[in-house]
């Protein structure tokens, strides 16, 4: 049997390019530093609203393998070659944004029994056992119905998991603390003239936004930017980045953050705010 890295690291998202957005940075820099780096990836994005012009008619399972595509440049970029597909390729479609009839397809994530998507993820825990489990708070940061379940489906999963044999010892959710954003918007006001964006997004248009005090761990993934925008600029279908600055396929500039932010849903902090998601972890926990 192969020796684990001392260092595991498991993210859990629902479509491709969220990993990028929300934690590309933190995943190159762990990378990088030799911890084994896991990425499940729920759905293939098959609803996802397409940018270029040349690529909008791919739609439904052309766009879920281009976008598998993407995933896979993404991945390169940030040093992460352990990257998955939830249950594996197809099992669970998107379900589209909320309210729309994609939501009620019996093949979506939404619909998804979520015990049963959970016990495909115990697999992947008990395989690779990690002691930090990234994924979304309970409204999936924003109240994408794929996110919901994906948050639904990773915290089940470790639940699971844990009566399997491998207590994962630290869960966190993506994080922006308010202030940090408020801050970031009110520079790319300045900056919008400049750049080849109409008009700006919203702080209320960042998922995971909270009051700063609800931060329990700040990554500084600054020497990782540069890989992170990489990251981002290989979903193409979904992202349009023009750095330090972004836009998905509403056209709104925001700004891309490599400077990364969490709170702790499970286990204990090892200091306020903590600067390493494997902090305070006990020899026990680290093989």
């Amino acid at each position: 049997m192969t020796e684990q890295p001392a260092r595991r690291l498991l993210l859990v998202h629902a479509h491709p390019d969220d990993e990028s957005i929300n934690n590309g940075a933190t995943m190159a820099k762990y990378a990088a530093e030799g911890a084994r780096v896991t990425l499940v990836t729920c759905t293939l994005g098959e609803h996802g609203e397409v940018i270029p012009p040349q690529l909008r008619h791919l739609t439904g399972a052309a766009l879920g393998a281009h976008r598998l595509a993407e995933l896979t440049a993404a991945m390169r970029e940030l040093g992460v070659e352990d990257f998955r597909l939830l249950g594996g390729k197809g099992r669970y479609e998107d379900s589209g944004m909320m309210g729309i009839a994609d939501n009620d397809d019996p093949a979506s994530l939404w619909q998804a029994d979520v015990d049963d998507a959970a016990r495909a993820l115990v697999e992947v825990i008990l395989e690779v056992r990690p002691q930090v489990l990234v994924t979304y708070d309970p409204d999936g940061g924003y109240g994408h119905p794929d996110h919901i379940q994906t948050h639904r489906i990773a915290m089940r999963a470790a639940e699971l998991a844990a009566g399997a044999g491998w207590e994962i010892p630290k869960i966190y959710w993506n994080r922006v603390p308010r202030t940090v954003a408020e801050q970031a918007f009110a520079r790319l006001q300045v900056d919008l003239p400049a750049l080849p964006f109409g008009k700006a997004a919203t702080v209320a248009d960042v998922p995971g936004v909270v009051e700063d005090e609800r931060i329990t761990t700040v990554i500084d993934g600054t020497a990782h930017g540069a890989a992170k925008a990489a990251a981002m600029r290989a979903h193409a279908t979904q992202i349009d980045v023009a750095e330090p600055y972004f836009a998905l396929s509403n056209e709104l500039a925001q700004p891309l953050f490599t400077t990364e932010y969490y709170e702790l849903a499970h286990g204990e902090p090892a200091a306020r705010p903590e600067s390493d998601l494997f902090a305070g972890l006990a020899p026990q926990e680290a093989s």
